[in-house]
């Protein structure tokens, strides 16, 4: 996190590092208030935290509760009270974007990952509702549906699925999507950087998928 901020005031920017338990409502109050007592115009919210499917993979008849509990408080919830708080603010000055990370599970089912499937989903349609009821507001609120991403979260993902399909790693990766390779984090950043910008203005309601061409809806 520090190394971001460096960076950040080494190119001319601003930056505050926060560090903060999501899963704690007053923590979520408590850093919403330091960000607007240090930024007072918020333009841009992204939404990129939460927690993955490959934690704890179990099919719907053995799932764990506490799980999913947490899942969708992380995913789902979280997302919709940071939006809450910062929309406001954007529909006052005419401008905003948030941009929600949702997942290709977001639009299909996926075994042993119920509450991940099941928030990814709800994320969707979260993002379409607060499109409509800000459109004319100058704030967009789009969603990006990765795939199969290089990420600690979703490593252990496909970790699980190699193993339940008795491939081996490297082989599955290239079995995961038609360009036959794992997608990078700055590959999904890119598609942010650009909703976040001026020239994405008339892109609003959508859940655009990087996904590699395996999921094309």
């Amino acid at each position: 996190m520090q190394k971001t901020v460096s960076d950040a005031k080494a190119i001319g920017g601003c930056a505050l590092g926060i560090q903060i338990d999501l899963t704690q409502r007053e923590a979520l109050k408590t850093f919403v208030g330091r960000v607007f007592s240090s930024f007072p115009l918020v333009h841009i919210l992204v939404n990129n935290a939460g927690i993955g499917s490959g934690q704890n993979p179990k099919p719907i008849c053995e799932y764990d509760d506490e799980f999913w509990d947490l899942s969708l408080f992380l995913n789902l919830t979280v997302p919709y009270l940071l939006m809450k708080a910062f929309l406001p603010s954007m529909i006052t000055h005419g401008w905003g974007r948030i941009i929600n990370i949702s997942s290709v599970a977001g639009k299909m089912g996926l075994k042993q990952g119920g509450a991940y499937c099941s928030s990814k989903h709800g994320l969707i349609g979260l993002t379409r509702t607060a499109a409509l009821e800000v459109a004319s507001s100058g704030v967009t609120v789009n969603a990006i549906c990765p795939g199969h991403i290089r990420t600690m979260f979703g490593m252990r993902r496909l970790k699980h699925d190699a193993e339940q399909k008795g491939m081996a790693q490297e082989q599955f990766e290239r079995s995961c999507n038609p360009i036959q390779r794992l997608l990078e984090p700055e590959e999904v950043a890119n598609m942010a950087i650009f909703l976040s910008s001026n020239g994405a203005g008339g892109i609003t309601g959508q859940a655009l998928n990087i996904s590699g061409g395996y999921l094309m809806d």
